[in-house]
């Protein structure tokens, strides 16, 4: 007997009529026409099924801090750095815990599997890495939580952020983290990316940086970050997040670099709800977008994941664990408009961004974890146009979260009782 079925499923690579079988945590078999016995049994009626919703960059330490101990009044990058620098002093251990627990509950039912999440060190109690690594713990059983030694204010241009950071990795806190373009000189900017990756290659780490969060097109420290990827032979363990001035960069020098981060196998993670928010604040007009060059980074061959960044915090006072919302927008903000390639951003909220965190057994494949989203929707664009409703989320075969179907009920003479915005898919008739 399997502990769930789901009957007549569509798979985001287009097969349809299929059944998934799950059993002891994994997915058994995936095949039409399943008539084993089960614990239970969902009748998926042709909507899409999809692997969990992944978030590559986030930042749960300060997630629902919304207003405290003020709202950022200019909405910019800057002002957020320093209203963080006044929230880390006076928030406690157990203030954190609660907001990253709520956060996860939020992010479950919307169908997110994995977070990765960068945790500011320069504290020097270091109470954000002690509450992380317990919500780490407890949120185990229903998400995997990855967490990044981040030095918000400069490893070297912070007095004792080496230490913290090197303290950090040894309470557990799983990957190096970095922000060159906010140290005090570009030179110093290298060095942090020289010393940073040396301690994830002493360690055998991951390594994911703020790069480049910037206009500057000047900010080319991901240029240092691919070199020392090779340098140290870290290929396929190394994220450069953001990457914004390369929206500014002169493109004979971007051609240069794309094939650099190729060879060096590094990955890129732009984070398009808050990139398009928080970059261009100088500009009159035109403004810059703010999101990298994600259709070059993707024909060249290196993994693209996009992240969220933050939900209701100093930084952005909007968002709700929606991947759907951040695939939206970078679907908008990179024009990426072909059939192909809005399915590519369901990819780049999924199979992209478990790619980027080196998650195991990922996928719909008989072996894989028995994790998985049933969304309202027939396939990955409609999934992204209707932000579809998670109808069930299932962790290691089990169901643990459900949203009824969302229909609308019309009292108009002469019309149909109820609308499902999952009717109007392309080929349906009125």
């Amino acid at each position: 007997m399997f502990d769930l079925i789901l009957k007549n499923a569509t798979l985001p690579d287009g097969r349809s009529g299929l059944d998934i079988a799950c059993a002891k945590g994994a997915i058994a078999a995936v095949e039409p026409g399943i008539t084993a016995e089960a614990r239970e049994v969902i009748d998926a009626a042709g909507h899409l099924v999809s692997p969990p919703f992944v978030d590559p960059h986030f930042h749960m330490d300060a997630t629902l801090s919304l207003g405290t101990p003020r709202m950022n009044s200019s909405g910019t990058l800057l002002e957020g750095i320093a209203l963080w620098g006044e929230l880390k002093p006076i928030q406690t251990v157990e203030q954190i815990i609660a907001r990253a627990l709520r956060y996860c509950d939020l992010a479950v039912s919307m169908g997110l599997g994995a977070i990765r999440s960068h945790v500011d060190i320069c504290d020097d109690e270091l109470k954000g890495v002690e509450a992380l690594l317990d919500v780490r713990q407890q949120v185990a059983p229903y998400l995997d939580l990855q967490l990044v030694a981040f030095p918000q204010d400069g490893v070297l241009r912070d007095p004792t952020a080496m230490d913290n950071l090197k303290r950090a990795l040894d309470m557990g806190i799983d990957i190096v983290g970095g922000i060159p373009h906010f140290e005090r000189t570009m030179a110093d900017g290298a060095e942090s990316v020289r010393q940073l990756c040396e301690i994830a290659a002493d360690r055998g780490l991951m390594v994911d940086m703020h790069c480049d969060e910037s206009d500057d097109p000047l900010s080319r420290h991901i240029e240092t970050l691919a070199f020392e990827a090779q340098r140290l032979g870290l290929q396929g363990r190394v994220t450069g997040s953001h990457l914004t001035s390369m929206h500014s960069m002169d493109s004979y020098y971007v051609s240069k670099l794309i094939p650099l981060i190729a060879e060096a196998g590094v990955h890129a993670i732009p984070n398009p709800l808050i990139n398009i928010m928080l970059q261009g604040r100088h500009d009159t007009y035109p403004k810059r977008r703010g999101q990298t060059r994600v259709p070059e980074l993707r024909e060249a061959g290196i993994t693209v994941g996009f992240g969220s960044d933050c939900v209701m915090d100093p930084w952005y006072s909007l968002g709700r664990a929606d991947m759907l919302d951040v695939a939206a927008m970078g679907l908008h903000v990179g024009q990426l408009s072909s059939r192909a390639d809005m399915r590519w951003c369901f990819d780049a909220v999924t199979v992209n961004s478990a790619r980027v965190m080196g998650l195991d057994g990922y996928g719909l494949a008989p072996g894989c974890a028995a994790h998985m989203v049933l969304l309202q929707a027939v396939d990955p664009i409609e999934a992204i146009r209707l932000r579809a409703t998670r109808l069930a989320v299932i962790r290691a075969g089990q169901v643990i979260a459900r949203t009824p179907a969302q229909v609308a009920t019309l009292t108009l003479p002469g019309r149909p009782e109820t609308v499902d915005p999952a009717a109007y898919a392309p080929g349906t008739s009125a």
